[in-house]
């Protein structure tokens, strides 16, 4: 008997340190532990490339508003973002890492929300679209897609832009895409190099190879299917860590605010869209 009061008393001590941490609000825990931990998806320029990039620079930013520290997170994109919100923000990954305090690179999208209740997606920081370069001596005008057929453009084959292109005009343009490119930023240097006359991604992608180069224009992807007005990004937290998200949402507005958050996006070449 009295080992078993010993065991159970030994387990209840061991055990309260953990109830009391999981007891703190989202921003009790990020100071009682000193850093802000911030999930980062691997690979993806000019945003995060082996620890650098424009979301670094940020997650480090928000970081320092809070006044803590930063641990970086990085991962690989699973197959679709509410995965990636599962493993990243309110379970953990099954591996045993995570769950993080914020996600970085987020759709801000309502469809996306309604479909993932337990996160809260705030702070929007930047707007994407899907984009294409062209050589202005071999493309001086672009109206359509039609104006490629023949030409060789270089393209990610799985991205956005990537199935845009194959799919247009009843697949006209297949024979002389280019796919094999791992992202935008890969078929944008193809491009400055001289090996096709266009390539398609992420205007940020495009924009960070390109954007400083008078011999190249950048513009929306002429596609019926691509969105027209692109697509905010932002951040995501557990849905109860409401007094962390605010915290987050002041933060990011205190970056815009002072213009730290356009230079940036200016530092990696990329013009900053609100």
């Amino acid at each position: 008997m009295k080992r078993r009061l010993c065991l159970a008393a030994l387990a209840a001590a061991v055990a309260a340190p953990a109830s009391r941490a999981e007891a703190l609000s989202g921003l009790a825990r990020v100071r009682q532990r000193g850093s802000l931990v911030v999930g980062l998806y691997h690979d993806m320029p000019p945003f995060h490339v082996k620890g650098e990039g424009i979301d670094v620079q940020l997650a480090r930013a928000l970081a320092a508003q809070l006044e803590v520290g930063v641990s970086l997170l990085p991962f690989h994109a699973d197959e679709s973002v509410a995965d990636d919100l599962r493993h990243v923000v309110w379970r953990g990954h099954y591996l045993g890492w995570g769950p993080a305090d914020v996600l970085m690179h987020v759709p801000v999208e309502r469809a996306l929300m309604d479909a993932n209740p337990r996160v809260r997606v705030l702070a929007p920081y930047y707007r994407e679209k899907v984009a294409i370069a062209r050589r202005l001596d071999a493309l001086p005008v672009l109206d359509s897609l039609a104006a490629l057929r023949g030409r060789p453009v270089a393209v990610a084959g799985q991205s956005l832009a990537g199935w845009l292109l194959i799919g247009a005009d009843g697949g006209a343009l297949r024979d002389t895409l280019l796919t094999h490119w791992p992202d935008g930023v890969a078929a944008a240097r193809a491009l400055r190099q001289g090996e096709v006359v266009a390539a398609a991604g992420l205007a940020s992608e495009l924009e960070s190879v390109l954007g400083a180069d008078a011999r190249f224009a950048i513009e929306p992807l002429p596609a019926p299917r691509a969105p027209s007005e692109g697509w905010a990004i932002g951040c995501a937290v557990k849905k109860d860590a409401v007094d962390l998200a605010e915290a987050l949402q002041r933060a990011m507005q205190s970056l815009q605010g002072s213009g730290q958050l356009a230079a940036m996006f200016q530092s990696a070449g990329v013009p900053w869209r609100l």
